[in-house]
């Protein structure tokens, strides 16, 4: 018996020898998540900062912020039902947002820009969207879209003929996804054939954002099909060029101010001039803008979220049954306890993407992270918010309705939830 003993436990340890690293239950994994490593930040202690906290605003941030929440209480607050009935951006509200300066926030002063920094834009958008998501929206693809793709990739010549107007006056869109290629964005079939010194571009684009009322369209379209995605290149057309048509917006569930549109494009002449940065980078430039664009549509589901939940809780508060609000009942509180704390946790992510790409450090995970989990609280904290608001909530007569319509493309557009959760999957590959 001891022998037999002895021989399966010599087996045992012979096998634990051989087991493979990864099943070593309590060995110390060689990896390190990446955003577990610290990183020495410079000049902290002359600054006297120290490890401050990322809801601490520099004086310039927090006064912009004040300064948009006051704009969209007296501005845009009184039309938002009225522009989502009718499908429509007020005038007055577009005016407003270029007189402030909120559709130029990071551009130069040299431009006719606000000179203010990434985390700026991402505060605006948040603000913005507690009120109304569409013009948040407006807000939001004007400057991490447009404005990026001019300041990165354009030549100075194209700076000096275009970054005055989308500062002054002038909204862009950014035309690239089309009937065949949705998520699967580099599928694209608009076509942009050499002639001479100028392009020849015939192709039709879909759900294209601000096309209603945009005055120039960055256009992606293959030079060469025969290089697949690599032949995708980038041309600005103004909107008064022959050939270029915006169809019938569509009549969406949400986000209805904001206006969404098929543009068509026949034997449409742009000159060479016009290319964005290189001819078959266009893909590239594509991935760029929305990377950064992805942290802009996390701070709109968020401000949404917010605001949503900033409307609600004073009513469960005044809401009495049963002898006392509906907010003492301990069910209540524990719902609204998790709510607050998944909006909490939402704005950390965002915020702390936001910082690394204004930094200049890798963000592309933390920006997929903070789109896909900010959709997901907007989703859960609008859906709630109905509930606890009972009747009423269901009813126009309240915006929770309104968010909660909102609220649902952010799963959808700049790269749907699934897409996202595929590109933290990847970077988190590559770091394990």
């Amino acid at each position: 018996m001891a022998a037999a003993a002895g021989g399966w436990l010599r087996r045992c340890t012979k096998l634990k020898r051989n087991m493979p690293a990864y099943l070593a239950p309590w060995r110390a994994s060689p990896c390190v998540f990446r955003s577990s490593k610290s990183e020495l930040m410079p000049n902290l202690a002359s600054d006297g900062v120290v490890c401050a906290p990322l809801q601490t605003f520099t004086e310039e941030e927090t006064m912009l912020k004040n300064m948009v929440t006051k704009f969209a209480q007296e501005r845009v607050a009184p039309l938002v039902q009225k522009m989502d009935e009718n499908s429509k951006m007020e005038d007055s509200v577009i005016q407003g947002l270029f007189e402030q300066g909120l559709m130029s926030i990071e551009l130069g002063e040299e431009y006719g820009g606000t000179g203010a920094s990434f985390f700026s834009v991402i505060l605006v958008v948040e603000e913005l969207a507690k009120v109304d998501p569409a013009v948040a929206l407006l807000c939001e693809l004007q400057n991490t879209l447009i404005n990026k793709l001019f300041t990165t990739y354009g030549t100075e010549e194209q700076k000096r003929t275009y970054l005055p107007r989308v500062a002054k006056d002038t909204i862009g869109s950014f035309c690239l996804s089309e009937a065949g290629s949705g998520s699967d964005a580099f599928s694209l079939k608009t076509r942009a054939e050499k002639k001479g010194d100028y392009y020849i571009i015939n192709g039709s684009k879909m759900w294209i954002s601000l096309a209603e009322h945009a005055g120039v369209f960055f256009v992606m379209a293959n030079t060469d099909p025969s290089l697949g995605y690599r032949g995708i290149t980038c041309f600005i057309v103004d909107r008064n060029t022959e050939g270029l048509h915006v169809g019938k917006k569509e009549d969406k569930l949400g986000i209805r101010a904001s206006s969404t549109c098929p543009v068509t494009f026949e034997n449409v002449k742009v000159p060479e001039t016009n290319i964005l940065g290189q001819v078959g980078q266009g893909y590239k430039y594509a991935i760029g803008v929305l990377n950064t664009g992805r942290i802009g549509i996390a701070a709109q589901m968020l401000g949404l979220a917010q605001g949503c939940f900033d409307h609600t809780i004073p009513y469960t508060k005044e809401r009495v049954q049963f002898g006392k609000s509906v907010f003492d009942f301990q069910g209540m509180q524990h719902q609204i306890a998790q709510v607050a704390t998944q909006l909490e946790a939402a704005r950390l992510l965002t915020y702390n993407a936001a910082r690394l790409a204004e930094t200049g450090r890798p963000f592309i995970k933390e920006a997929s992270m903070a789109k896909y989990y900010t959709a997901e609280v907007a989703t859960l904290t609008t859906s709630k918010c109905i509930e606890w608001m009972g009747g009423v909530g269901f009813t126009k007569n309240y915006p929770i309705e309104k968010y909660y319509r909102d609220c649902k493309i952010g799963t959808i557009y700049e790269g749907t939830s699934n897409i996202q959760l595929s590109t933290i999957a990847k970077s988190l590959a590559q770091e394990y």
